[in-house]
């Protein structure tokens, strides 16, 4: 039986470090996949942008109310 780890320090992102064989491949994931998460990030962020859009409105509104305009 041969040593698979001999010969090459990494291997596909495998390597031995202090007898322990270590993983710096990185995760897998389909494009599926990505484009869902970044969709669902993107419709978090709308939201976010929506609530913050809200909030500015308002305050403006309230400085409106200040100002009596007599025409």
């Amino acid at each position: 039986m041969t040593n698979p780890f001999t010969g090459s320090d990494n291997v596909g992102g495998l390597y031995v470090k202090d007898g322990r064989l270590m993983n710096e491949r990185e995760d897998g994931e389909t494009g599926i996949a990505q484009a869902a998460r970044y969709r669902s990030q993107m419709k978090k962020q709308y939201k976010i942008d929506c609530i913050a859009d809200g909030i500015e409105r308002a305050e403006m509104r309230k400085g409106m109310r200040g100002m009596d305009f007599d025409y």
